[in-house]
């Protein structure tokens, strides 16, 4: 007898071995048809699978998120079937999936064609229609290495090789096509109908560029086609939001080969990132933060005391000056713990919270380098808490709220918050561990807040909260974080004096709220697809004459609201109106005033608000009542 306990706790019994696919039929018809593979004892299998024991099943179908895996999985061997098909020369090599999709990589005599997609793309479909059945085999690794050999297939041959002799590899093979792979797959092909190939690129054999250079087909796929097409849908958006597009096209930024990775900024481009700092500024005060400036450059003696120079090394510019040897900073806790030391501290300035917008460097790899979302040279809204361990619970407590408001204020609403623990390469004993890591768990349990854990992905020399925000199109984007550090004040010999006159390190929790301002800029230039919201927008109002009879009038006009503290261009060329109108629009402005000879007389403005909504005519008083609400509003 084998015994199968299913999700819902219940117990089925079978005479004999059972495979995945006979105990979803013995469930029903319809799972047995949606069946896609099947989970046994937690890891996922084919529904072909021999259940021989008693055992946990799952039945896995398009719904679960491994179910998703599989059918990308498998529409890459699809790919690949079809690729076969149409060019027999062509040598299969590598086919994972990736996020949103899935990759494969061939070797063939010529490039493949953006014509070459459309057609793989359609024998893919063919092969899906004919619902050929997939099944699983096993081979001797020398066997195996000797079949992929004998039907030109070098590059299987040698990963095959690359396995330890006397192993076994598994085998798929559906209507003709076999490839290696450890699986799992669908039933058959019928089950892969919604997919799409993407892009064409290049891709060494085994990342080295020593080695053949490969053609990387791009494909997604998906369970409905609904789901495909919002993801198309979104990806689209996405490319009209690109930051980069989107900077130059609104005269933001720019960047040049002279600095790689490094931004100039334009009037406009400062202006936004004006907005944030002192909005960021103004919550610094008003949560007790001291602001603070720390040095660029520091000596590599204090960067070996707190572990950068051992754990970041290669992260960091460094330079000399009359043989001392330098490195700017990639971040700006050390500068923050020298100024902590300039006096000796008591228990009673506890907690001592410092802030900075603080510029950073770090020596990131050219080819990861993106617009401003990924620079050699930032600025955090970064700060510093020196306290207790008494007070770490109130302080991080006391942050979250704050963070929340900031992100609400931008616009984000779903936010997620994720712990990120102890990594590999750290600092610090597991005891002083255990303790950060349950300091911030008992810190969110107290904001009443839902996380999730990423294991191995904390700081070298301390744990840290994470904030996720989710963007208009549903994209995450990690900004702020929280981080609790019992190793670097200790390191650099940071104190204060204890209730009972002993010397104490302080704890050192590390935060910022939006991060790299940069990249948060970024992300609000795509989250808002280039329309600011008027507090943020750099121009907020323009002004436009219909002819020269307005233009003393609409300077007039202009002044008054640059003088109420709006940010506002008078556009008084000889240009038509309706050519004036469209190019203020495209440029994204919140609000264009058309002054003529009726609004001059009456002394009123005609007012356009973003999106071509005519909200009639007001005078100037009402109109700067209207804009100061909306602004106190941050809508």
């Amino acid at each position: 007898m084998v015994s199968v306990r299913l999700p819902d706790g219940s117990v089925r019994e079978f005479d004999g071995p059972v495979t995945v696919a006979q105990v979803a039929a013995s469930i029903g018809t319809g799972l047995a048809k949606a069946a896609l593979a099947g989970k046994v004892d937690g890891k996922v299998v084919d529904t072909s699978h021999l259940i021989e024991r008693d055992a946990e099943l799952a039945i896995i179908t398009d719904k679960d998120p491994e179910g998703l895996d599989v059918i990308r999985h498998s529409t890459a061997h699809l790919l690949a079937h079809a690729v076969k098909e149409l060019f027999p020369e062509a040598q299969v090599t590598i086919g994972p999936v990736i996020e949103n999709g899935f990759f494969y990589d061939f070797s063939y005599k010529r490039p493949f064609t953006p014509e070459d997609l459309v057609a793989i793309e359609k024998k893919m479909t063919e092969i899906s229609k004919k619902d050929e059945k997939v099944s699983r085999s096993v081979m001797p690794r020398d066997e195996a290495v000797a079949y992929f050999k004998s039907i030109g297939e070098a590059y299987k041959a040698e990963i095959i090789a690359s396995i330890p002799a006397g192993e076994d590899v598994s085998l798929y093979g559906q209507g003709g096509f076999t490839d290696l792979c450890r699986g799992p797959h669908v039933p058959s092909t019928g089950k892969l109908k919604v997919f799409k190939l993407m892009k064409l690129a290049g891709a060494y054999w085994r990342g080295d560029s020593k080695n053949e250079m490969l053609q990387r087909v791009y494909g997604t796929a998906w369970a409905k086609k609904e789901d495909q097409e919002l993801y198309l849908h979104n990806l689209e958006e996405a490319e009209k939001r690109d930051h980069r597009k989107l900077g130059k096209a609104l005269d933001l930024f720019h960047f040049q080969d002279e600095a790689p990775g490094l931004v100039f900024w334009h009037p406009k481009g400062w202006t936004i990132w004006q907005q944030v700092e002192q909005y960021m500024r103004h919550k610094y005060q008003v949560n007790g933060y001291q602001e603070v400036k720390a040095p660029q450059i520091l000596d590599r003696t204090l960067w070996e005391k707190t572990g950068h120079w051992e754990n970041y090394r290669e992260n960091m510019f460094s330079t000399e000056s009359e043989n001392r040897s330098y490195a700017l900073k990639p971040m700006n806790c050390p500068g923050h713990v020298q100024i902590y030391n300039a006096g000796m501290k008591s228990y009673r300035d506890l907690p001592l919270r410092f802030g900075e917008f603080g510029q950073c460097h770090r020596n990131e790899p050219s080819g990861a380098l993106h617009g401003i979302m990924r620079v050699r040279g930032f600025t955090q809204d970064d700060g510093h808490i020196f306290c207790t361990e008494e007070q770490i619970e109130p302080e991080v407590v006391a942050f979250h709220a704050q963070a929340m408001e900031v992100y609400r204020d931008f616009g984000f609403e779903n936010i997620d918050v994720k712990l990120a623990l102890r990594p590999d390469n750290r600092i610090g004993s597991d005891e002083v561990w255990d303790e950060a890591e349950a300091a911030l768990r008992a810190a969110l349990s107290a904001c009443d807040v839902q996380w999730t854990e990423l294991p191995g992905e904390g700081a070298f020399y301390g744990p840290k909260i994470e904030y996720h925000l989710k963007d208009s199109l549903g994209r995450p984007w990690q900004v702020g974080t929280m981080q609790v550090d019992f190793s670097m004040p200790g390191r650099l010999g940071a104190e204060y004096v204890a209730v009972d006159n002993s010397r104490k390190v302080p704890v050192m929790l590390h935060r910022a709220i939006v991060g790299s301002m940069e990249r948060f800029i970024g992300i609000l230039i795509e989250n808002f697809a280039g329309a600011l919201p008027l507090w943020l927008a750099p121009v907020q109002i323009a002004v436009l004459n219909i002819s020269d009879a307005q233009s003393e009038f609409t300077q007039n006009v202009t002044d008054q609201l640059r003088k109420a503290g709006f940010r506002v261009h008078a556009d008084l060329r000889n240009e038509k109106i309706t050519y004036k109108i469209r190019e203020h629009s495209v440029q994204k402005l919140p609000y264009i005033l058309v002054i003529g000879d009726k609004e001059r007389d009456a002394n009123t403005v005609a007012v356009r608000a973003r999106g071509n909504l005519d909200l009639g005519v007001m005078s100037v008083e009402a109109l700067v009542e209207r804009l100061k609400q909306e602004i106190a509003s941050k809508a």
